[in-house]
């Protein structure tokens, strides 16, 4: 499998009521080198501003991001360039990043690329350290911003030590 560690910044809380506002992804492999990220304009009227605030944006910077059908295309571009095996999602949050990005895949490309599965990444240091309470932020070396580029490497760098810790084969 091609693991692809995904984080998203939104401005609410479903899709389609609510807009992605970004999306930021990286194949898990010892450099982090293949990487990428995009700004997506609005398909709503609606928006948190809360919600908008965490990423850091305001609603008028967003209306000049860049159409999301656009972004899909050369996120699944992407994906199939750098993947020569299926695509994996994995995220911090993937019941909520999963969502949004399954529902622009599919609304705008009428596929989606990761298919109906997606991994968690804190159940998966949960289970493997048999503590439900334990989780990985200690891992990570890129500081989380909520900037989805910068959180999605440092996402990966968890995901790259528990790798090596306990020599999983992925």
């Amino acid at each position: 499998m091609c693991w692809i560690s995904i984080d998203i910044e939104t401005d609410g809380l479903i899709p389609s009521d609510y807009s992605m506002i970004s999306i930021g992804a990286v194949i898990v492999e010892k450099d982090l080198s293949k990487k990428f990220y995009a700004e997506l304009k609005p398909i709503s009227d609606n928006f948190n501003e809360k919600m908008l605030s965490i990423g850091g944006f305001k609603r008028e910077e967003t209306l000049k991001f860049e159409d999301p059908k656009t972004v899909m295309i050369r996120f699944k571009e992407w994906i199939e360039k750098n993947c020569k095996s299926k695509p994996y999602f994995i995220s911090d949050n993937n019941g909520f990043d999963w969502q949004f990005v399954n529902w622009y895949f599919i609304h705008f490309l009428g596929e989606n690329p990761f298919g109906y599965n997606s991994s968690n990444l804190r159940s998966l240091y949960q289970g493997l350290n048999k503590d439900m309470s334990s989780h990985f932020k200690h891992l990570r070396k890129t500081k989380h911003s909520h900037n989805a580029l910068d959180d999605v490497i440092g996402n990966a760098e968890a995901f790259w030590e528990i790798i090596e810790k306990y020599n999983l084969n992925i």
